[in-house]
């Protein structure tokens, strides 16, 4: 397993942006499919974003899509979520995920993680 650790959390007004960041630990970061998930107060978790394990390939929640964008350096063991366009709704704290992968395909199913970070906290202000 990888080391998750997440930055970048913070109060934003709406219509802002944010960049979330997540290092992990570990040599075999590259095989990795890592993803964004979320969880407001009183909410299930929920998947925000995906990328494959060489950041070819990337999928998203059809509530961010167009707002947010996934991206990684495997170079440097990083994981980034930018996000834009910012509303209210988008207040949770979110997560990084990490789960070894053969195929280089993203996955967007939080049972198939095996790796999490402890979160940071993004508050949107209307």
């Amino acid at each position: 397993q990888v080391q998750l650790v997440e930055s970048g959390g913070g109060l934003v007004q709406a219509g802002g942006s944010l960049r979330l960041s997540c290092a992990a630990s570990g040599r075999t970061f590259s095989s990795y499919a890592m993803g964004w998930f979320r969880q407001a107060p009183g909410k299930e978790r929920e998947f925000v974003a995906a990328i494959s394990r060489s950041g070819g390939s990337t999928c998203y929640a059809d509530s961010v899509k167009g707002r947010f964008t996934i991206s990684r350096d495997n170079a440097k063991n990083l994981v980034f979520l930018q996000m834009t366009s910012l509303k209210p709704e988008d207040t949770a704290v979110y997560y990084c995920a990490g789960g070894f992968r053969v195929r280089d395909v993203p996955v967007h199913q939080g049972y198939e993680y095996n790796s999490w970070g402890q979160g940071t906290q993004v508050t949107v202000s209307s």
